[in-house]
This record gives C-alpha cells, structure tokens and sequence, in this order.
C-alpha cells in the first residue's frame, strides 16, 4: 500500500514561525506594522481563536503584498529558504523525515507558509511533495490574493486528498506531524498523527500511532 508522510512546517520541521519573518525582512518593519495596526482588534481576536484567522491573513496578504514584484518576493524567499535549511530546522523531525525517506513513504509539506520560499526548502529536503499557501501573479507582480485559499485547518486534509486521492477509494497510509490546531483536521485523519511540542519530543495521538 502507498504510504504519505505529511508534515507541517512552521513549528513541526521548523523551531519557529518563518512566515513572518519572510514578510518583514521583504515588505520592511514600518509597511508590515502599519497594515497590522489598521486590523488589529480582528488580528487579535484570530490569534485568540475567536476570529476568522484566513480572512485576517488574507487582508494582511493584500495590503502589504499586493502589487510587489513577485521576482523580488521569490529572490527573498530563496534567501530565506537558505537560512531556514542552514540553522531553523528541527534535527529530531528532519531524522524522522528522513527515517520517511528510507522506508520509501512520500515525503509532502502540508503548510500555512507561502511557495515563495516552501518550493525551494522542499527542493533542498529532497521533498515529493509541498502542499502549501500559494500567492497569486499576474503579469509579473503578486495580487496579494492567495490561490485557493490559505492551507491550514480542513484545508490541508483536502490538499492532502486532492493530492492523493480519497483513502476510502484509493487506499493509502498516512502519517502526519503537526504542533498546532492548525493540524487537527489533517491530524484526525491519519492512521498514526503525532504532536510536535515546542521542547522537540515527538508525541502520537491516536491508539494506532507508533
């Protein structure tokens, strides 16, 4: 039988946040500051878990993405994939990505991060697959629209099962790894789910995990 290992990124393969990062480094501090501070009672709510956190990323993506040349947003996110690889990955989940690899399963990154940087990190990982946020070009530049959605929450299962198929009717095993409820749908859905905790350890949440 086929076999999927799906991980999420930031928090899970990654020791932190990346997305951030990338858009501060890319838009500057004061653009990034000044579009947050114009939704910051629903960006707040969102990160409480009482706001619709798509619809805040997607008026974020808009205003300080939209626009912006989107050769300039890819050369960054080259730059800023170097760095993840070099010194923000977790060497516990990356032995375990590994461990994926050589057992033959399919390898996939199934995240809320961007492609602007995500294609190049999976390239370097040797990933099969990188199912994540994906930014809108027209004509050169970002919409500052996200093509299909923001990947996260029920989202990433349908990624997964776009990508692979219904498990009902083309069967397969799927392991998945995830640190936030961002990853419980695709995490309820596994055959062996794990948790990432913040120190590192590695913890199966389901009978059949192992």
């Amino acid at each position: 039988m086929r076999t999927i290992a799906a991980f999420d990124f930031d928090g899970t393969l990654t020791r932190r946040d990346t997305l951030y990062p990338f858009l501060r480094d890319f838009v500057g501090v004061p653009a990034l500051a000044a579009a947050a501070v114009r939704d910051l009672p629903r960006l707040a709510a969102a990160a409480l878990g009482r706001g619709d956190r798509d619809a805040a990323k997607a008026r974020l993506f808009a205003r300080v993405l939209g626009g912006r040349s989107a050769g300039d947003a890819w050369d960054h996110g080259r730059r800023h994939a170097e760095r993840i690889v070099a010194s923000g990955l977790r060497p516990e989940m990356i032995e375990r990505l590994e461990g994926h690899r050589r057992d033959g399963h399919e390898v996939v990154i199934v995240s809320a991060s961007i492609d602007a940087y995500l294609d190049v990190v999976g390239s370097v990982l040797g990933i099969d697959r990188v199912l994540c946020t994906r930014l809108e070009v027209r004509d050169g530049r970002l919409t500052g629209a996200m093509l299909g959605g923001n990947c996260r929450g029920a989202a990433k299962l349908a990624r997964i099962r776009d990508a692979f198929g219904d498990p009902t009717t083309e069967p397969y095993e799927l392991w998945a790894y995830g640190d936030s409820a961002g990853d419980d749908a695709m995490l309820g859905a596994a055959d062996h789910a794990f948790r990432v905790r913040r120190d590192g350890s590695i913890v199966p949440t389901n009978p059949t995990a192992g």
